[in-house]
Order: structure tokens, then sequence, then C-alpha cells
């Protein structure tokens, strides 16, 4: 093992951080400080954890409180990219990851730390979002990922590794699912969930309520835009935190935000996960409804472009380059425009923008109109539409020949 004297770790009190922390302290004989981000995944999961830490084995325990720094600068950039990874994705647990590593970094500095921790196993993606976060801001320190070095490799063995050095746990090896959670959205992974042919069953969905079981009476939430930035709810003027807490419970209890997908992983494999983004959702469908209302026909296809590849930026941990800066740039330039309200219809499952109104629209009724008008001359369409075609003409005209 490298000469290493502390090591800050991004702990969870899951079962996997519990074992890494002892057997840290076994296989590198150093100090291991534990570091834990509250990126709102909600006070049960951060119930406890200080003495879970110390209990484990931990010098000292640092929880970072990230919920508003998450939404508003990790959130609110991506919302106005318009990404989307493969057509359904919201990014939830990919837009965590740079927040978190970055807080990690800045302890481990705090703390005179040598080396950092994560407990991302070998086969995912979080692997490569938190090293190259890392990288990116601390290429000095070394990085340890003890799933890629130990000779555990099932729940089972972390199980017997605790009970031998009785260090208690709530884990179990009949834990069905693998879960991800935080303001966002939550992820489930594993269980029945494995066989893509499998329906999730009920016990899967934690956030949102059954679409067959959500109210019979559809219901209708306003958002407030100001220059990309999400400022009102219902009239109400929240910070990004709580304007997004209050539209996960508006749309959760309508069934909204469930999606069911098999996703192209970074390492290569596929895999199977559902997740849920109740207000993000919302929060999505309404910004989008609101650029079509003020972008341009050539804006708007350029900003779908930042969003596309934004996608694969942010789910391949690729926050901390030149790239980002430059699509989040970009991205930026067009969310100026975004002012307005939008009503969405929140039922059974389904989010309906209803109303649309900006003081940037280019949306004309005195032009759009399919009643008489003043202002538009059907008779100039026929020069248009022959220039527009010209090309085709002429190929036609060529093959006659």
């Amino acid at each position: 093992m490298q000469n290493v004297k502390k090591i800050v770790l991004a702990y969870s009190g899951g079962l996997d951080t519990s074992a890494i922390i002892p057997w840290l302290k076994e296989n590198y004989g150093c100090e291991v400080v534990a570091f834990a981000a509250d990126v709102g995944q909600g006070d049960e999961e951060l119930e406890g954890l200080h003495e879970k830490a110390i209990a484990s084995g931990a010098s000292e325990c640092h929880i970072v409180d990230l919920k508003e720094e998450f939404v508003s600068e990790y959130i609110y950039p991506t919302i106005t990219t318009g990404a989307v990874y493969e057509g359904e994705y919201l990014l939830g647990t990919s837009m965590a990851r740079p927040v978190i590593a970055k807080a990690q970094v800045e302890i481990a500095r705090k703390v005179g730390a040598d080396a950092l921790c994560h407990g991302c196993t070998g086969k995912g993606n979080d692997q490569v979002r938190f090293e190259s976060t890392f990288a990116a801001l601390a290429p000095d320190l070394t990085v340890i990922a003890p799933w890629r070095e130990w000779d555990m490799v099932s729940r089972e063995d972390l199980l017997a590794y605790l009970a031998e050095r009785n260090i208690a746990t709530t884990a179990s090896a009949t834990k069905i699912y693998s879960r991800d959670a935080n303001a966002w959205h939550i992820s489930h992974e594993g269980g029945e969930l494995e066989d893509p042919w499998q329906e999730p069953t009920k016990q899967v969905w934690t956030m949102t309520v059954d679409p067959e079981d959500a109210p019979d009476t559809p219901e209708r939430v306003t958002l407030s835009f100001n220059e990309g930035k999400l400022t009102h709810v219902d009239g109400e003027a929240l910070s990004p935190y709580q304007a997004l807490v209050k539209l996960n419970d508006v749309a959760g209890a309508h069934g909204v935000g469930r999606i069911d997908i098999v996703e192209n992983r970074l390492v290569g494999m596929k895999s199977r996960g559902c997740y849920e983004t109740p207000g993000g959702t919302v929060l999505l469908k309404a910004y989008k409804a609101l650029e079509t209302m003020v972008l341009d026909k050539a804006a708007l296809k350029y900003r779908e472009q930042i969003g596309l590849e934004f996608s694969h930026v942010m789910y391949d941990g690729r926050w901390f380059t030149a790239l980002n800066d430059a699509l989040l740039a970009g991205a930026a330039s067009f969310a100026k425009k975004v002012t307005g309200d939008i009503v969405v219809k929140l039922y059974k499952g389904q989010a309906t923008v209803t109303q649309r109104r900006s003081p940037n629209s280019l949306y004309s009724e005195d032009f759009a109109t399919f009643g008489a008008d003043d202002v538009y001359d059907q008779k100039h369409a026929e020069g248009f539409i022959r220039l527009f075609s010209l090309s085709s003409r002429i190929e036609a005209l060529k093959n006659q020949g």
C-alpha cells in the first residue's frame, strides 16, 4: 500500500462505506476522515451519520450542507442546456457528483489529507465522475478505490467483514435494491430490475404515487422564470432548493416523473434503472415550453444541439472541463431570454403545459391567425418556396435531361 497518512472518504453510512473505514485503517495504517454531503437525500439517511462514522473507526465526520449550491449551481445550469441523456434520463445521479467531489476535495485541504477515497464499484459510472473531478481539482492527492483493490465481491462478504470486527450496520443480505437519492431524483437498480423483461413491482417506487392511484382531479401549477431561473411557484418567491422541494411534493402526488430505461453506461455495459424525478420533470417541461416562445428557429435548434452534447458531458463526469464551460456559456446566453410564466397541468402521471406567456415572446397572433389579417400577404410565400426548393428543382431538371 502507498505511504498515505490521512484519507478523506466520501461516506454515506451504507454497507460499502461502513466497511471501507476499517479496511482503510487496516490496509493503509492511516487516519480516516469521513465526509458526507447533504444534497437533499432526506433526514433519514443523515440521521446518526456522525456517530456511525466514528463507531466504524473514523477520526472525524464532516457533514456538509450542499443543497442550495447543488440546485442553483448544477441543476439550474443543466436545465438551461435542455440536457436529457439518451432521450429520457434527467441526469439526477450525474448532476450530484461534481458538487460532492468538489466539497470532498475542500475538506481534504482543510484537514490536511493526502488521499481521497470513494466507495464506487469498478462497474459503474460514478468512479469516473468522482475521479475526473479529483483529477481536475486535486491532481496531487492519491485516489483510493477499495472496490478495485480488495477481494470482497458481495454484500455477504461485507457483512461478514463488519461482523468479525463487531461494527454495527443496519444493512442486511436481503436488501433488494440499490438506491441513490438527492433533491432532484431517486434512482433504483438491482432486484427484479436486473431482468429487463420484468415489470417493476410497486415496492420499487418511493418518491411518487402510482399514477393509477393518483387523484382523479388534475392540479395546475404555475412556474415563473426570470432569465432562465425559476423564481416563483404559484406566485410564491422561493429559493432554488425550496422551489424544487415544493415541485417534488406537488408532482409526486400525481405520479409524475417516473421512467424505466435501459441505458448505456460510460464503462461500456448496459444497465436497467428506474428513476423518479417529479419536480424536475415539471421544471424541465416548463422551461422548454418557455423557450419555444422566446427563441427563434435557428437559436432553438442550436440550443438543442448544446443539450445533446451536454447530456454526455454531464453523464460522463466532465463538469470541470473547458468543453463544459463553453456549453454552459452558450446555454446561458439563450437563457437571458427565458422570462415568463408557464402553467403545467398534473394528472395521472402526466405533466402537460396548458398556458404560457412572456414579455420576450416572439409569438404574434396577428401573424399566426387563421382568420383575416393585414400583416401577411400569402402571395409572398410562392417566391420563398421557389428559392427554398431551388436546389431540388435544379437537380430534378438535370436528371430529366
